[in-house]
């Protein structure tokens, strides 16, 4: 368990990731703002305290030894970038160019930032590209772990679930995969269009590890992913999230899975988040 000290700096590390979140899609006109936020405490914690980062991206020992992350909801990329700036891939200041013509920091993240491992975005295919990471990884003997970061309505695709089966028959432990699970994608309720319940018996029939938590508790995530790092077959987090966490007129609402504010709404959210 995380100490008290640490629990209070990595909410204070969430709550200046929401914040960045809604300034960059507001800046921009443009962006994906309610998986943003539902995924804050997972990435905060999981890039603070529970991944081995390499942030001045120099190709030494370190650099191979690194975990790898694959953002498979690649549309979130507001969290990823935000938090990729408080490890120290590059300056917050560049937070503001996202969306803009030439930036390093697109819609969907590509390999040209510093600290994205693959360009994704075509959601259902995280899981079997971190299958492959993973492989190569088994074959150079090297200890990295990979972290995936899935949404749940993307687990309504078929590549998705060839991926667990794949992991499973290659028995890849140094696979963990957390699933952002808001219940809401961009047409509504996961459950209305295409119901994944039982979503924690349907993973585990593939011969994976499965642990579910609260996704906005800092030490159950933190705790789940220290013990899947350590388990000996594939391990999946299913961490129940409110889409849009934090902004009151944003929460479980699907209208807000990929609009920018007008400046109304845009001053409340942030008056919200002080």
């Amino acid at each position: 368990m995380l100490s008290e000290i640490d629990v209070a700096k990595l909410k204070q590390l969430a709550k200046e990731n929401r914040q960045n979140i809604i300034k960059m899609v507001h800046n921009a006109a443009s962006g994906h703002i309610g998986g943003s936020l539902s995924s804050v405490e997972i990435l905060t914690v999981l890039f603070h305290k529970c991944m081995k980062n390499v942030p001045q991206w120099h190709r030494d020992k370190d650099f191979a030894n690194r975990d790898r992350f694959i953002l498979s909801k690649g549309h979130v990329s507001p969290a990823y970038y935000s938090v990729l700036s408080q490890i120290g891939y590059f300056d917050k200041e560049e937070l503001m160019t996202f969306r803009k013509f030439g930036s390093r920091l697109q819609g969907h993240p590509m390999p040209v930032c510093p600290g994205v491992e693959v360009a994704t975005g075509s959601l259902g295919q995280g899981l079997s590209i971190a299958c492959g990471v993973a492989i190569a990884l088994k074959l150079d003997k090297n200890p990295a772990n990979v972290f995936v970061l899935m949404g749940d309505g993307e687990l309504q695709e078929g590549n998705v679930w060839e991926g667990f089966m794949n992991a499973a028959h290659h028995k890849l432990d140094n696979i963990v995969a957390i699933i952002d699970r808001n219940r809401l994608q961009i047409d509504g309720c996961t459950e209305n269009i295409k119901s994944l319940d039982p979503l924690d018996d349907k993973i585990r029939a593939f011969n994976w590890d499965v642990i579910e938590i609260d996704g906005h508790d800092i030490n159950a995530i933190y705790e789940s992913i220290e013990k899947a790092k350590k388990n000996p077959r594939p391990t999946a987090i299913i961490a129940n999230t409110i889409k849009g966490k934090g902004v009151s007129f944003m929460e479980n609402n699907a209208g807000w899975h990929g609009k920018a504010t007008n400046e109304e709404e845009f001053k409340k959210a942030m008056s919200e988040l002080e």
